[in-house]
């Protein structure tokens, strides 16, 4: 098979390629370049530049790779700048999609994996998040993925195309530090920005009814993900017309100041955080039950909280070696 990444050249994607090399799987990625870094993907992957928007440019890709898969991650993924730029977010990755799934179904591709996010869920008031948990998204973002969801599952009940949305809970990490996370949108490089500029790193309220009074997360290093989906891959290759729905998490909580802490003591830093009110729309724990990807995929996540900040943070001090402590 050889299997088409969009958003291949992203840190998520490029992990994605990265455990399909070594699962043995042929890949193609497809990246409009505007987040991915070209130098992320192997010399030996092909990369078509190009927008998921673009129907004929798709459907000759699909054909000159003989491309039997998809694994569609290509995406605008910002909550805030969703709130700001719905239209935009709407048309690149609802409509982007439907351009994708019209070349996907003409090119009759077997299979298609979605990148979904738990921000479908909202605010769930639970203590672990399942898929049946009622969806209710907070942001254009979380919309957008929701409807991806709807338009990926129809798409599969009207061709038979085998599919598998993956709700990711919150990645961290990296396989390596060349490929870790550039953006500073999540807490770990966020925390890492603030010890880099000497500051202190800034919890959003501390009165939530959780153990310490700060919201409690599920995080998920990105080398269990990107293996999370060489699994669904297979598992739809092998099972022509499935329809899966996954949380892809660690089934385990962390609190925002633990892991403020665990930082500060792999980083060498000693920054207490500063609290400031809470952010609108925080819900106070999601934690994702991953028993269905076990029983689906025969996947469970293999490393710590650990891991991921120590391998993230080697990451950024490949960036920014000005924040070793020495």
């Amino acid at each position: 098979m050889t299997w088409l990444i969009t958003g291949g050249a992203g840190y998520i994607g490029a992990h994605v390629v990265r455990a399909m090399a070594e699962a043995g799987e042929r890949t193609v990625v497809y990246d409009d370049l505007s987040a991915g870094i070209a130098a992320r993907v192997p010399e030996d992957v092909p990369l078509v530049t190009g927008s998921t928007l673009d129907g004929e440019k798709l459907a000759r890709v699909l054909a000159e790779h003989e491309v039997t898969g998809v694994v569609h991650l290509a995406a605008r993924k910002q909550v805030g700048e969703s709130v700001e730029r719905p239209l935009h977010y709407y048309r690149e990755n609802v409509e982007g999609l439907r351009v994708l799934l019209e070349a996907v179904t003409e090119a009759e591709v077997g299979s298609f994996v979605f990148s979904s996010s738990a921000a479908v869920y909202g605010m769930p008031d639970v203590k672990l998040v399942t898929e049946e948990t009622p969806c209710a998204p907070m942001s254009p973002y979380g919309e957008t993925k929701l409807a991806g969801e709807w338009l990926v599952r129809a798409t599969g009940r009207a061709t038979g195309l085998s599919t598998a949305s993956l709700r990711y809970f919150n990645v961290a990490g990296a396989a390596r530090p060349e490929l870790a996370d550039t953006g500073v949108f999540n807490l770990v490089p966020m925390v890492f920005e603030k010890l880099t500029q000497d500051a202190a790193p800034h919890v959003f309220g501390d009165d939530y009814p959780t153990p310490d009074g700060t919201c409690v997360r599920d995080y998920i290093h990105v080398v269990d993900l990107a293996e999370a989906h060489v699994a669904a891959a297979r598992a739809l290759q092998a099972g022509p017309g499935r329809a899966l729905t996954l949380n892809i998490g660690s089934g385990e909580g962390v609190s925002v100041r633990e892991m403020i802490d665990r930082i500060n003591a792999v980083t060498g830093y000693d920054r207490p955080p500063t609290v400031t009110a809470r952010r609108p729309g925080d819900p106070a724990r999601v934690v994702a039950s991953a028993e269905r990807a076990a029983a689906e995929l025969g996947w469970k996540a293999r490393h710590d909280v650990q891991d991921m900040i120590t391998s993230a943070w080697q990451g950024w001090l490949r960036l920014h070696p000005e924040a070793a402590r020495t």
